[in-house]
């Protein structure tokens, strides 16, 4: 490889972790909560309803954008990911003016959830292309961005509420990340087919274990491995993002701290949510991608169970910090995952597939926080029953490692036939 491509390499990882920040405002939306309560008389499921459609709609534009950037590239559908993402929060600006909530639904849940799905795939399907000597740390490093962007959002978007107002907010952010997109995708660029790096030969124990057969989607979907790291996927999410959704009024109610305070920690959280990213991706590279998962899940349960009985400050961010960060670092290890298990020729679109978790459980545990805290003014119940879940979640990432050890072994087993 020459060492023009290998400058190439890292100037496309600058402006792909650029694109990720600017997609991962959707972690911020907890500071919009009560002020649209507030200036619009909605319900909290109400407003919650729009993240959760964001979420969804992410889900779904991952599987689409993952697809067709397997077709066409990187460059076309991160720009067209751009363009309806910031046109979302332009549509939901003016729905908020104008006091319309199906408009808010329609602009910020649709058209911005899906601009996400498309635009985050494609930057983690290219880093597994373009660095497959540090697939863990790369894409771990690429997704941090997503997981970052509240501790940028959170308090700047608090601070313009306060003093230009929700319509107005949402404007001025649809209009710089949509451009920030824009102009970012115009250097994305897949390697060649069976590119890499000049000398690099698969060392480790997680590269000797990658899958060398490049499974299309269609195939992919009929194994069981498959729909092991979508339920990982899923299940972390789910606890995840009942955190993260509600931060902000949990922080108000529980602390009984003001909202400037609460959307400070919601930023903290930014940090630890894109951190967990690199930091178990990397863990994954030493480790295993399923050791790291059980541990993910291992380290919520004791969180959870402890977080509804903390009134403390300090503690209560230390907790809910810790919380992101496994959180985070489940999408941080899962593109790797996926790349291992089918190869990365198709990655985008199979793990395109497997976001479809991610939109999944996005919709029932922040509703049923929400709820739960409008029928009895606590969230401690749901807060405590997804530790609860976690508990049985363990047994997941024990399957997938007996999985993938008989991927190898049936893969040895071939290539000695041969």
């Amino acid at each position: 490889m020459s060492g023009e491509s290998l400058r190439n390499r890292w100037l496309i990882a600058g402006p792909a972790l650029l694109v990720q920040m600017c997609l991962g405002s959707v972690y911020a939306w907890s500071v919009f909560v009560k002020p649209l309560m507030a200036s619009e008389g909605w319900s909290q499921i109400q407003v919650t309803l729009t993240f959760n459609m964001a979420m969804a709609c992410l889900g779904i534009g991952t599987v689409i954008g993952g697809w067709w950037q397997d077709k066409v590239g990187p460059r076309i559908v991160t720009t067209f990911a751009g363009v309806i993402y910031g046109l979302g929060f332009v549509i939901a600006s003016w729905s908020v003016d104008h006091h319309w909530l199906p408009g808010v639904y329609i602009g910020y849940g649709l058209f911005s959830g899906l601009g996400m799905g498309f635009g985050y795939i494609c930057p983690v399907a290219m880093i597994t292309k373009w660095f497959p000597d540090k697939r863990g740390l790369m894409t771990g490093v690429n997704v941090m961005g997503f997981g970052v962007a509240a501790l940028i959002m959170g308090p700047i978007a608090s601070k313009l509420i306060i003093s230009s107002g929700v319509p107005t907010t949402l404007m001025y952010f649809g209009l710089v990340y949509g451009a920030i997109v824009i102009v970012c995708s115009q250097i994305f660029i897949n390697p060649p087919q069976g590119w890499a790096p000049e000398g690099w030969v698969p060392t480790g124990k997680v590269s000797k274990n990658a899958s060398a057969v490049h499974y299309t989607p269609k195939e992919a979907l009929s194994t069981g491995r498959f729909w092991m790291l979508w339920a990982m996927l899923s299940l972390n999410t789910s606890a995840g993002i009942m955190i993260v959704s509600q931060a902000s009024p949990l922080a108000q109610q529980q602390l009984g701290v003001d909202a400037a305070v609460a959307a400070t920690i919601v930023g903290i959280i930014g940090i630890f949510n894109g951190g967990g990213r690199i930091v178990w991706a990397w863990i994954s590279d030493k480790i295993g991608r399923a050791q790291a998962y059980f541990l993910i899940f291992a380290c919520q349960i004791p969180l959870f169970l402890y977080l509804p009985t903390v009134h403390d400050v300090v503690i209560f961010t230390i907790v809910v910090c810790a919380i992101e960060l496994c959180y985070g670092g489940g999408f941080g290890v899962m593109p790797s995952f996926t790349a291992d298990f089918f190869g990365s020729k198709y990655v985008g679109g199979i793990y395109g597939f497997i976001l479809l978790g991610w939109g999944f459980a996005a919709i029932p545990s922040p509703l049923l926080m929400a709820y739960i805290h409008e029928r009895t003014g606590q969230y401690s119940t749901a807060i405590i029953a997804l530790g609860v879940v976690l508990i049985f979640a363990l047994i997941i990432p024990i399957l997938a490692y007996r999985a993938g050890n008989r991927m190898v072994a049936d893969a040895a087993a071939a290539g000695e036939k041969a």
